[in-house]
């Protein structure tokens, strides 16, 4: 028996030991002095020692400004209540070769079976894993509020041609596609009957079922289907794109039946499993989309079928008898009051009707709604009847837009009778008292009116491009050119400009030149750069970064000022917004500088996004088109925004 458990106890070490040396982390183990105990292979491959040159001896990687904030750590772990607490954080370590390491370090104290403490335990890993992880999770969570914002576009149509056109736009919007297709399956041929990005001489062409790309898909029985190669393309006409690679098909059902399938053409871009499902998320839509408007069309052309049309209707619609009460109410009318049909019926329609042919706007008020929904109501009277048709529809975002434009008006005003009235009382003052003031009083005058007047520029500036912007009438001259000399042109100079600010630009040495317009760029970064200075009033660390990432290069600009609550992270780049009314009093403007700098950064090919920084203030985050060495520098167009 004796033996029998000390061969358990051998094989239990034994195990912990290869469950330690295989580890794919890096795992220390510290005795209470901080010599290190056990020092695995993966821990030899992070940190550049061996394990016998390091066992027995205090590990040489914690850097002196990090000390702290490690013996924090161990004191937490030594004096948790938990014998299994652990602490976990982000940090710095060395390299043998003095390179410091960005890890995520989880440190726990090693124990004896009575609870006292033997020493710690820390497992390492690169921290470059956990953004990689989050950077998909976040991209995966986009994907599927676009694919969400993408379903709502086609199906808001209800007419078959432009619900086709529309799925055939979709394929390029949410797989990247350089151009889509829709086909219909009629007998044995098929006919495109929706195109995005290819001739439109080709709309309506047929092709033989047989020999193409659905009738493989349909043999397989699967619903996608990717093929690479132009040999497997067949005879389609609408294949026949400059430097086609890739065909991504997906299948359409109407009715449990193959109505028609998407082709998803790639010329330029890569196409691989994310790509094709989200064309198989997308074909499901697209089946119901193309059913409803098959639905839709066939109850127009038979007037007997109202009740389609009356249930297939996006405004709320409801039927009042000679005395007021409700006798029909449609889906749409449920959703838009948050009353049932059978709560509605045989009672008055829960909200004031205008007279007949009139038109009635007002606020709803519901608890089991958003607040401030906003209903136009219309209404018409059947005389054979004597029925009243009532149409209401949620008028919330133009009420919105109306009220946003009335604060615009408001705001110009306010923000133009400043340096107007400053402006015309220096001017007034040097008009009437000219020969009493001396030079320097005159002097400061001029300057003033010169101050005020370049500011007055700069907001009549700001209008005309955030009316432009709001047109979707801004345009770029795409060319290459060196983002990190508009980088250091625009910073040079900023430290002077506060002494509670500190100005740090960090763009590595060959950063990638970019595609874009360096106009549209220069005025991109000043926004950018001026918002850092005046939402951080309390000064703080202002920091202007890039480096190459995948196909583009990231630019950023960070500040530890008052930060942007996470619901306003979206809605500051719209007109006419500010991140909290109260800062419109507190540092003024008009709310139009980030839906600019969104514009600009987009009519180039780019984008821009606002985030948080975990030790306060934001991140505002430009990406722009990498350049890439088979395109000609000297390549240049005009592009219209999207």
């Amino acid at each position: 028996m004796g033996d029998f458990k000390a061969k358990d106890a051998w094989d239990e070490d034994g195990i912990a030991r290869a469950v330690v040396a295989g580890s794919p982390d890096a795992i220390v183990a510290l005795d209470r002095d901080l010599s290190v105990l056990s020092w695995n292979a993966a821990a030899e491959r992070l940190f550049g020692w061996p394990a016998e040159e390091i066992v027995g001896r205090r590990p040489p990687i914690v850097p002196d400004e990090l000390m702290a904030e490690h013996n924090a750590v161990l004191e937490r772990v030594r004096t948790a209540s938990d014998a299994r607490g652990r602490v976990s954080l982000r940090t710095k370590r060395f390299h043998r070769d003095g390179a410091l390491l960005d890890l995520r370090v989880d440190t726990s104290a090693l124990r004896s079976e009575g609870g006292a403490l033997l020493g710690y335990v820390s497992v390492y890993h690169s921290a470059e894993d956990d953004d990689a992880a989050q950077g998909r999770a976040v991209r995966r969570a986009l994907l599927v509020r676009r694919l969400t914002d993408v379903v709502g576009d086609i199906n808001a149509a209800l007419d078959l041609p432009v619900v086709l056109d529309r799925i055939a736009a979709s394929l390029t919007d949410l797989t990247g596609a350089d151009a889509g297709g829709f086909v219909s399956i009629e007998g044995d041929r098929l006919r495109l009957v929706g195109v995005h990005r290819l001739p439109e001489a080709l709309r309506g062409v047929t092709a033989d079922l047989h020999t193409s790309l659905v009738d493989k898909l349909l043999r397989t029985g699967k619903t996608v289907l990717l093929e690479t190669g132009p040999e497997g393309f067949g005879d389609l006409v609408w294949a026949r794109v400059p430097g086609l690679h890739t065909i991504a098909v997906g299948l359409a059902v109407v009715g449990g039946r193959p109505y028609g399938a998407l082709y998803a053409l790639f010329s330029k871009r890569k196409a691989g499993h994310l790509e094709l499902e989200l064309l198989e998320l997308l074909a499901g839509h697209a089946g119901i989309a193309v059913g409803n408007a098959m639905a839709y069309q066939e109850a127009v052309r038979q007037r007997a079928h109202e009740r389609a049309v009356f249930d297939a209707s996006a405004d709320g619609i409801a039927v009042l008898d000679g005395s007021g009460r409700v006798i029909r109410w449609n889906p749409a009318a449920t959703e838009l009051t948050d009353v049932a049909a059978e709560d509605a019926i045989g009672g008055p329609p829960p909200f004031s009707l205008p007279e007949p042919g009139a038109k009635l706007t007002f606020q709803l008020h519901c608890d089991r709604l958003p607040p401030g929904r906003w209903l136009d109501v219309l209404c018409a009277e059947i005389p054979e009847t004597g029925e009243i048709v009532v149409d209401f529809r949620d008028v919330t975002r133009a009420k919105e837009l109306e009220e946003a434009k009335d604060l615009f008006l408001a705001t110009t005003s306010h923000e133009l009778r400043t340096p107007i009235t400053i402006v015309r009382g220096f001017a007034s003052t040097l008009d009437a008292r000219w020969d009493h003031l001396s030079d320097d009083e005159r002097r400061s005058a001029v300057r003033t009116i010169a101050e005020r007047s370049r500011a007055l520029g700069q907001l009549i500036d700001h209008l005309l491009l955030g009316a432009r912007a709001g047109a979707d009438e801004l345009k770029v001259k795409v060319e290459l050119f060196d983002l990190a000399d508009r980088v250091r042109a625009a910073t040079l100079g900023l430290p002077v400009l506060s002494d509670r600010h500190r100005v740090e630009v960090d763009i590595p040495p060959g950063l990638p030149s970019v595609y874009g317009d360096p106009l549209a760029t220069d005025i991109l970064l000043g926004q950018l750069l001026e918002n850092a200075f005046k939402y951080s009033p309390d000064g703080g660390l202002i920091r202007v970064g890039a480096w190459p990432e995948d196909d583009l290069v990231v630019l950023v600009v960070d500040d530890e000022g008052i930060g942007i609550a996470p619901g306003d992270r979206e809605r500051i780049f719209e007109r006419f917004v500010q991140a909290d009314s109260g800062n419109r009093r507190r540092f003024g403007g008009v709310g139009l500088g980030l839906h600019i700098v969104r514009s600009l950064a987009r009519a180039q090919g780019g984008d821009v996004t606002a985030l948080p920084r975990s030790g306060g203030g934001t991140r505002m985050r430009v990406v722009l088109n990498r350049a890439r060495p088979d395109r000609s520098s000297d390549t240049s167009s005009d592009t219209p925004e999207g």
